[in-house]
């Protein structure tokens, strides 16, 4: 049921009344209503295909919604909307890709909006720089206008997308997944700009897979399933588990799945591992059938020791010990020879190959075992063996040949798991393995980890939230400052206890 809120009486930056929206027979938006008010953070919550990218493209006019439809900006009806119309009424999307221009600098990619529709005439670089300038200075952010923008991390390119919807006057602003590939401090970071626009009476609808930041940053949430509307919700005393259950119709238990594993032969060895500013004297074990955790906050060094291990770069000193044997890593090549798979957190450029076809990046790591003398792969084994991990991994897919771009999150990173699964390897590396992932898939994820731990895989899973690897780790590694601080037993401590540890 929807809630009421304070600000009720307010005109509504933007009212979108029975949506509706079908695609080849399928309702993808059935009868939704959806409303922010000025100022307001806004919080679009459901699964994967739930309508929510179809309601932002309908708003943005990207799609044309169905008759019926009730359409205002700012308390002006409209009877359609176009991409113009809507940038005209100050509405501004900043997709997950950042749609930005990455040869160009930054002051360059802040002031483009402002010179589309404009006659040719030479530019004048001063006054580009000296309005891109007040725009950052406005967020508190200060960034190189100069710098190409491929030299800037994800957390400055999204502080420069934000930068140029402002330029152009947006007073709405649609955020699809901003923090999936920023760390904790970055997303903290992201959060206080999203908090000082809304307190500059810019609007701001937050989409994110990420509940806890939801939560933090929402003042209230529209809540889709199956196209439908569930309903508008205050964020406050809204609880994790119950915005879930919203989400997906399901009631997910929350339960330690944490056993002693202790006894079970050792398979990953690291001892005394350091490398110069990124970890210092790493020592940790991972047995068989083992899943430990790995968690702790920017700066702590868990994914430059997940490369490390993964032979992408060479440690300083110590030992990398694999069933007893020394490892000697020149290189990731080396280390899926000697069965070692590393599932990277950045799924979209790292992990996966987007235009090619799902088949294609399933058997990418082992085309050397798929191949015949001649070279040539062979078509069956490679369809027995994309067939096998289709079926094994429950893939959600079209044709083996579609491009994997077509696929949702939480499959395209069942096929990542697929890609590396197929190597058969001895110990797993997971990276920030749900990222972008929404709660459903990531209950799916997880399933499917603790089932290759129980078939014997030895699994290094990292995460930078706590609960993820406090429910789903038999152990759990707190590491701070490039080392390990402490060392957990989930049945044995709460929840809060670990997040203090780690956060305090």
């Amino acid at each position: 049921m929807a809630l009421d809120t304070p600000g009720a009486a307010l005109t509504p930056a933007i009212s979108f009344r029975h949506v509706s929206k079908v695609f080849g027979g399928v309702h993808a938006l059935d009868d939704v209503d959806f409303e922010v008010m000025p100022g307001e953070v806004h919080c679009l919550a459901g699964e994967n295909g739930c309508g929510k990218s179809t309601l932002i493209k309908i708003i943005t006019g990207v799609y044309t919604p169905e008759l019926g439809v009730e359409m205002a900006f700012f308390g002006r009806r409209v009877a359609s909307v176009t991409p113009n119309i809507a940038r005209q009424n100050g509405i501004a999307v900043i997709w997950q890709d950042l749609a930005l221009f990455p040869e160009m600098s930054v002051a360059e990619n802040i002031a483009f909006e402002t010179l589309l529709g404009n006659l040719p005439r030479l530019v004048s670089y001063r006054s580009l720089r000296a309005r891109s300038a007040a725009i950052l200075e406005t967020l508190g952010e200060d960034i190189d206008l100069d710098a190409r923008l491929n030299t800037l991390p994800i957390a400055q390119r999204q502080i420069v997308a934000i930068a140029r919807a402002l330029i152009s006057d947006a007073k709405l602003i649609f955020m699809d997944e901003p923090t999936a590939s920023l760390t904790q401090s970055e997303t903290d970071s992201l959060l206080g700009v999203v908090r000082k626009l809304a307190a500059r009476g810019v609007s701001v609808v937050f989409v994110s897979h990420r509940l806890a930041e939801v939560l933090d940053i929402a003042d209230r949430v529209t809540v889709l399933r199956d196209g439908k509307l569930v309903g508008v919700f205050e964020a406050e005393g809204m609880t994790q588990s119950r915005l879930t259950e919203l989400m997906t119709g399901k009631t997910f238990g929350a339960e330690v799945a944490a056993r002693d594993m202790t006894g079970a032969p050792a398979v990953l060895e690291v001892e005394g591992l350091s490398r110069h500013g990124e970890f210092e004297d790493v020592s940790l074990t991972v047995h068989k059938g083992e899943v430990v955790g790995l968690t702790g906050l920017i700066g702590a060094g868990r994914s430059e020791l997940g490369h490390a291990l993964f032979g992408m770069t060479r440690p300083d000193t110590g030992a990398i010990r694999l069933l007893g044997r020394a490892l000697h890593l020149r290189s990731n090549r080396d280390a899926v020879a000697e069965g070692i798979a590393y599932v990277s957190e950045d799924r979209l450029s790292l992990g996966l190959v987007q235009p090619q076809a799902i088949a294609d990046n399933i058997v990418l790591p082992i085309l050397s075992r798929i191949s015949r003398r001649t070279g040539l792969i062979s078509p069956t084994e490679k369809a027995g063996r994309v067939e096998h991990w289709l079926r094994e991994l429950s893939i959600k897919a079209g044709q083996p040949g579609d491009p994997v771009s077509t696929l949702s999150g939480g499959n395209q990173q069942r096929v990542v798991l697929a890609k590396w699964l197929a190597t058969n390897p001895r110990v797993l590396i997971l990276d920030s393995p749900t990222v972008g992932v929404d709660v459903g898939a990531r209950a799916g994820i997880f399933r499917i980890i603790r089932v290759l731990a129980e078939k014997g895989l030895a699994i290094l899973m990292i995460s930078d939230e706590v609960p993820e690897v406090y429910f789903n780790a038999d152990r759990v590694l707190h590491m701070a400052g490039g080392r390990i601080r402490g060392e957990y037993d989930p049945r044995k401590v709460t929840l809060k206890e670990l997040e203090a540890a780690v956060y305090g």
